[in-house]
């Protein structure tokens, strides 16, 4: 493939501007349903998500990363792939079905046998996009699946906000999660022009099918690391508390998904492209890794910070309770856009199988913190989960650049200039607050603490930190094409 770096930092633009507005969609979206919603709709949803996520980890068995990873694939071997997807999105629809009567029993809640029932058509939505999905990376067009993706969030909030409006309740939420997938995967189809053909049986796939089901059980227990909590919740404290601790995690969670989703998808595949040229890989990363952090740390204070404001002008005065539990999670934020990157890194490089050790490392830990704090309500539980997380964020790094071009060291060389930066904007943002933020009510308030630190931050960053030749070698790789690039076969 001609011109990788080109390619690669256009495509990153195209998906960081499409998830800077799924990011104000998300959030428009979720202030308007939690003013027409209760937090008991939220947490009805919530308890079925907690079930349904586990069996969504298999909706692709990780081979949609396979087909990417790979230098080459064959017609036959995605076909093939397909159609596996498909037996798998049907086997999952099924199991849903299966799992209803527990999931009601469980939670005590008859209302989640039917909801339950409605999200497992799901599955089957999702796994007929997977391959269309694959190809448009492949070809890194990201552009496409930027549309795609937003047009499929547009639909789904749409589809939400309509049924909320109409006295559905919960079920406006239900109708939202359906809709989005199956826009997506009917933009997918029509954008990648590929219909797929028969299976074969020695279409060479036995080492794909091994490194997609390595990534499928390491998605499987990190998933279950992330969300116990919430079954927990949900089980012990009921719907209500479990509303409430869910829209603090969403809050906190949407620029952590749209940053990891908009640049980790291109950087896995230009890295999947390079990972045969060490100078080449280590920089690309490193790039893609201080942009994640530039991006995330600002937001991280932001929310810390001014948790209330955040709160009261996202979800409005109803939702008070939510405050502290969003302020303990908030610098979660900072931890996932430090780890969430190397798993661009182990992945690309095929080291599947210690991401893999390491999960299951880590599953225990956060397991045990959830234990901990659960008798504490979900106050109790935020805070443990952000305490194991910042405890264990340096091991997991240092286990996972372990013998690879990127060092512990690079590591820490990327984060400190966006932090120092971050620190020193928060100093001067609060200061700023105090004089003048006191006579504002929330939403002016928010918009002049947001934009000051952000103001603050980014003057440091550039000028004070040194980073501006970086971004200015970003902006001039989008010009034309790279007299170095060399031939890179797609």
């Amino acid at each position: 493939m001609q011109d990788l770096k080109q390619r690669t930092i256009r495509g990153g633009l195209a998906r960081l501007s499409a998830q800077a507005a799924g990011f104000f969609l998300r959030v428009l979206s979720l202030m308007i349903l939690a003013r027409l919603l209760e937090p008991k709709d939220f947490g009805l949803v919530g308890m079925v998500t907690a079930f349904t996520g586990v069996l969504t980890l298999f909706r692709d068995f990780g081979l949609s990363t396979a087909s990417v990873q790979r230098t080459t694939v064959t017609d036959e071997q995605i076909s093939t792939l397909f159609w596996i997807n498909q037996l798998v999105g049907i086997v999952l629809a099924l199991l849903a079905l299966v799992f209803v009567p527990l999931i009601g029993s469980f939670y005590h809640e008859p209302r989640l046998v039917w909801v339950t029932a409605a999200m497992a058509a799901g599955f089957i939505f999702n796994a007929a996009g997977v391959q269309h999905s694959a190809l448009l990376q492949r070809q890194m067009r990201f552009t496409v699946i930027a549309v795609i993706n937003t047009v499929g969030l547009v639909v789904g909030s749409v589809v939400g906000i309509g049924g909320a409006m109409a006295g559905y309740g919960y079920w406006a939420l239900v109708a939202m999660t359906l809709s989005s997938p199956l826009v997506a995967t009917i933009g997918f189809w029509l954008a990648a022009a590929w219909v797929p053909g028969r299976p074969h049986r020695q279409a060479g796939i036995r080492s794909m099918m091994h490194f997609g089901g390595t990534i499928t059980l390491n998605g499987l227990v990190a998933y279950i690391a992330y969300n116990f909590e919430k079954v927990l919740l949900g089980r012990f404290w009921g719907a209500d508390a479990i509303g409430i601790y869910g829209r603090a995690y969403q809050l906190v969670n949407i620029p952590t998904e749209n940053l990891n989703s908009a640049v980790g998808e291109v950087a896995f595949s230009a890295l999947s492209r390079v990972k045969e040229d060490p100078d080449r890989f280590k920089s690309y990363f490193l790039k893609g890794y201080s942009l994640v952090l530039a991006l995330t740390i600002p937001v991280t204070v932001i929310c810390t910070l001014f948790a209330s404001d955040v709160i009261l002008v996202v979800l409005g005065p109803k939702w008070t309770e939510t405050i502290p539990i969003f302020r303990l999670l908030a610098p979660t934020i900072l931890i996932f856009a430090l780890i969430n990157p190397l798993g661009w890194l182990l992945y690309s490089l095929g080291l599947v199988k210690r991401s893999l050790k390491i999960a299951l490392v880590f599953a225990p830990l956060i397991t045990a913190g959830y234990i901990i704090g659960l008798p504490y309500g979900p106050k109790g539980v935020a805070f443990a989960y952000s305490a194991v997380m910042l405890l264990w964020v340096f091991p997991h790094i240092a286990l996972c650049v372990h013998r690879t071009v990127i060092s512990f060291w690079d590591v820490l060389v990327a984060v400190s200039r966006p932090l120092a930066s971050s620190i020193a904007a928060a100093v001067l943002a609060l200061g700023a607050r105090f004089l003048f933020g006191q006579w504002l009510s929330p939403l002016p308030r928010l918009i002049f603490e947001t934009a000051a630190l952000f103001v603050l931050y980014v003057a440091v960053l550039l000028f004070v930190a040194g980073q501006k030749s970086m971004y200015l070698d970003l902006l001039r790789g989008m010009k034309g094409p790279s007299k170095q690039e060399s031939m890179v076969s797609a």
